[in-house]
């Protein structure tokens, strides 16, 4: 895509300016998901929600897959869990890991308040623990797999996805460009060393196809990797 237009830096204030111009005119005002947010905040849990355009992004992604069967890596208080929720048809299931109690608890809150309890099945327990269990139990293929948890596990998140998604599945994984840090060569930082050991795998990996798209917004200066699933 050719991009147009003014292409000096802009100040962040402008990223939110843009970002709540968007979500205003796209994004419905929404209770559930905005109590789910809310009581988040007062559980304590960090403030890593993906954003509400990012949140429909996932629903638009899984619903264009049309998903039946959907793997989430980081739970957190469940705002993207709902999202993906609400993506799926009548028959459908979103499997959520997530490793810590406090998060669990403020999740299975605000899923069981949105009314998708019957459609989430939230798994506690460390993330590189529980797919083993899943692959055990033949939970899936998945349709789709977003990775949203610890930056310096993110190999081995994908090499899970990988083998629990079918052909023509997808696999998102979020906070991969960490302020432009991804780029740095030297980093020190274990997160992003983290997601360079995801990218030298991603080019590597002949059963996938992936881009990676820069973002910026209330969240900072950020982006995802989308990976197509070829066989």
């Amino acid at each position: 895509m050719k991009s147009q237009g003014n292409t000096k830096h802009k100040p962040e204030q402008v990223w939110v300016a843009v970002e709540r111009y968007i979500d205003g005119l796209l994004i419905r005002a929404d209770p559930i998901l905005d109590a789910a947010l809310e009581d988040s905040a007062e559980a304590g849990l960090p403030d890593i929600a993906v954003t509400p355009s990012q949140g429909k992004l996932l629903y638009l992604l899984a619903r264009m897959l049309r998903a039946k069967r959907i793997l989430e890596i980081g739970t957190l208080g469940g705002y993207s869990t709902i999202w993906l929720a609400r993506a799926l048809p009548a028959e459908g299931m979103v499997v959520t890991l997530e490793a810590d109690p406090k998060h669990f608890e403020a999740a299975q809150e605000n899923i069981a308040r949105a009314g998708l309890a019957k459609v989430v099945d939230q798994r506690l327990g460390l993330a590189l623990e529980t797919p083993p269990e899943l692959e055990q139990e033949g939970a899936g293929p998945f349709d789709f797999i977003f990775i949203d948890a610890d930056k310096e596990s993110s190999v081995e998140y994908f090499e899970w996805a990988l083998r629990l998604s079918r052909p023509g599945g997808a696999i998102l994984v979020d906070n991969v460009i960490r302020d432009g840090e991804v780029a740095n060569p030297k980093t020190t930082d274990e997160r992003v060393q983290g997601i360079r050991r995801l990218n030298e795998a991603l080019a590597r990996e002949p059963r996938v196809s992936a881009t990676t798209i820069q973002t910026v917004g209330s969240k900072g200066y950020d982006g995802f990797t989308l990976a197509l699933v070829l066989s």
